[in-house]
């Protein structure tokens, strides 16, 4: 063909040679909502890359992120959300509680979506765990249902605490369960506990004010996006007031918490990241199974049990995945 009737072809065509060369160019968008903070989370969405890639997505070559973060400011995941809708995402990863799943799903009944989140069913974000059933498939941590046995290795670390603190978030949902969870297993166990709520920087403070008010033996620490946000500050509380705390991700253990207990939230990550990748091969979140852990972390930091003046169990010690020292 000559060169003139090259063009003359291309004139006439239906895209433009620009819009050809882009087309050739663009790859899928994952859309990131989190109700998190980014800082806190890199090594979560380490993971998550790695989940994608697994599945044949390497970032920023075969895949694109577009990240959301709410900060533990649950009033923004609607709009958030709606960014993502509006992008035209092929697939949103929904992490950082119920919360957020809801605010996905919300937004979009077309868009599929992955989300990490725990008990599905009784959010109504599945219609079962087999076969899902709409846009939304989940990962699901479960640690809603951990309180109780958060509950019971603090006793035994701490037998000699009459009361027990348990701080929440009364906006998160999932406190809801959690709470009713240890206040079942505290009823059970004949332990008396004291509620605290904490939904802003500067309740923590007060929280932990009223803790030592009450003269708390010990403390469980709910497990809460915006709480994970102010983990510095957090485990800077217990430090400074002495009280002996069990948290619900490894991440406060490593920052310098007492214990924790928790599902493997990297993993977590990871297998959404897988899931994520899976739909853009053309899965349908509809028939992809809810999965969920096999495997829970007890993480010990024995530094921080020597400045409490504890001694951990050997018991503990034993069954513990991890000890810092």
């Amino acid at each position: 063909m000559r060169r003139r009737d090259f063009i003359k072809a291309l004139a006439g065509s239906a895209a433009p040679w620009p819009l050809i060369v882009r087309a050739q160019q663009s790859i899928p968008v994952v859309g990131f909502l989190s109700s998190r903070s980014p800082g806190e989370s890199a090594q979560l969405v380490t993971a998550f890359r790695e989940g994608l890639k697994e599945a044949g997505y390497l970032d920023s070559k075969d895949v694109h992120i577009s990240f959301r973060w709410a900060e533990g400011r649950y009033d923004r995941l609607p709009q958030l959300a709606a960014e993502l809708v509006e992008a035209q995402v092929a697939v949103i990863a929904s992490v950082g509680g119920s919360i957020t799943a809801l605010a996905a799903k919300s937004a979009t009944r077309t868009i599929p979506i992955v989300a990490i989140a725990s008990d599905p069913l009784k959010h109504g974000l599945v219609a079962s765990f087999n076969r899902p059933g709409g846009n939304v498939t989940v990962v699901s941590p479960s640690n809603t249902q951990l309180s109780a046995k958060r509950l019971e290795i603090l006793r035994e670390l701490v037998p000699t605490a009459n009361v027990i603190g348990v701080l929440v978030n009364p906006q998160y949902p999932d406190s809801v369960l959690q709470l009713q969870d240890t206040v079942d297993a505290a009823s059970a166990l004949g332990q008396q506990i004291h509620v605290v709520n904490a939904s802003k920087e500067r309740d923590i403070d007060t929280a932990f004010a009223n803790l030592v008010e009450n003269r708390i033996g010990a403390l469980l620490v709910a497990l809460d996006p915006f709480l994970d946000t102010r983990r510095e500050q957090i485990v800077a509380q217990a430090a400074h007031y002495a009280v002996p705390t069990i948290y619900g991700q490894r991440e406060f253990s490593v920052a310098g918490g007492l214990i924790s207990y928790a599902s493997n939230f990297s993993e977590a990550y990871r297998q959404a990241g897988v899931y994520a990748g899976r739909i853009l091969k053309g899965e349908k979140p509809a028939v992809l199974p809810v999965m969920q852990p096999t495997k829970f972390e007890l993480v010990i930091n024995l530094k921080t049990a020597k400045a409490l003046g504890l001694t951990i169990p050997a018991k503990l010690l034993a069954l513990a995945d991890e000890v810092i020292d």
